[in-house]
């Protein structure tokens, strides 16, 4: 006897049949499911894995056909690898897929007008941009030697200027 799978099924990105379990889509809350997919950046660092740039172009090509709305391209401040991403991907038409790009708030002894990664993230010409920043008190003293409220300022500075 064939076992009946309680797993959503999908067709192009969207979802096929009867809700799941749960409460059922509304007006308020409709049945709808974004997908951030992190493969080119984080995927990129596990272990024997190397992407070159037509490789990067090549997943995010499969990546949008399957449906997936937002493609977390690399680092650009990181390594030319990822600045020639972003510049390829620039002109390869995707239907589904936002191409955004991930960096880090500006460096304590950078002003946030002249911070390297700060500019590589506007040189990526992306619509969003995912921006991380210390938020552990251990790592803001101990990992970046500086106190919380100047970690405080490199975040606000690094959105405002974003």
């Amino acid at each position: 006897m064939a076992r009946k799978s309680s797993q959503p099924r999908f067709s192009q990105g969207k979802p096929v049949g009867s809700a799941s379990a749960g409460a059922a889509p509304s007006a308020a809350r409709p049945a709808t499911l974004e997908i951030y997919d992190t493969t080119l950046r984080d995927g990129a660092q596990a272990e024997d894995v190397t992407f070159s740039v037509e490789d990067k172009v090549r997943v995010a090509q499969q990546l949008d056909g399957l449906g997936v709305q937002f493609i977390e391209g690399g680092w650009p401040g990181a390594n030319p690898k990822d600045i020639e991403f972003f510049r390829m991907i620039k002109t390869v038409p995707l239907q589904t897929a936002t191409v955004v790009a991930f960096g880090s708030t500006r460096k304590s002894s950078n002003v946030v007008q002249k911070d390297p990664n700060i500019r590589a993230l506007l040189e990526a010409e992306t619509t969003i941009i995912t921006l991380f920043g210390k938020t552990w008190s251990l790592h803001v003293t101990d990992a970046l030697g500086i106190s919380l409220a100047k970690n405080l300022e490199l975040i606000s500075d690094s959105v405002a200027h974003l």
